[in-house]
C-alpha cells in the first residue's frame, strides 16, 4: 500500500490485534476479491534512527511474505511498529507477527 486513504481506511474500519512489538489492523472488504492482499507498514522515529526503522520495515516485509496466501483477497492490512521493535531480535518479531495475523484472521471470521 502507498496511498494514505487506503491506510486510513484499514485502521479504522479494519479490525485490530495487538502484540508488545507490533499492532497489526485487517480490513478485508476493501476491493475484489480476485485481487491480492496489500500491506503497509508504520514504522514512526520512535521506534529509532532511519537505519532502524528501515531495517524493522525490512525484516517486517520480509515475514509478511509467508502469510500473503493466508490473508483473504482485497484485503487491507496495516502493520504498525511499537518502539520495542527497533530492539527486538528476528524470532521475537516472527513471534509476534504470527500472533498478530492469526488474531486478526479469527477476528474477522467472527465478524462475518
Amino acid at each position: 500500500m502507498r496511498r494514505s486513504a487506503e491506510f486510513t481506511r484499514a485502521v479504522r474500519g479494519g479490525v485490530r490485534a495487538g502484540r508488545p512489538t507490533l499492532v497489526g489492523h485487517l480490513l478485508v472488504d476493501a476491493g475484489p476479491v480476485d485481487e491480492a492482499a496489500r500491506v503497509g507498514f508504520v514504522v514512526s522515529r520512535a521506534v529509532g534512527s532511519a537505519v532502524t526503522r528501515n531495517r524493522v520495515k525490512r525484516r517486517l516485509r520480509e515475514l509478511t511474505r509467508g502469510y500473503l496466501q493466508s490473508l483473504p483477497g482485497g484485503s487491507l492490512l496495516v502493520l504498525r511498529a511499537n518502539p520495542i521493535a527497533g530492539r527486538a531480535r528476528q524470532p521475537d518479531l516472527a513471534a509476534d507477527l504470527d500472533l498478530v495475523i492469526n488474531r486478526l484472521l479469527r477476528r474477522q471470521v467472527g465478524q462475518c
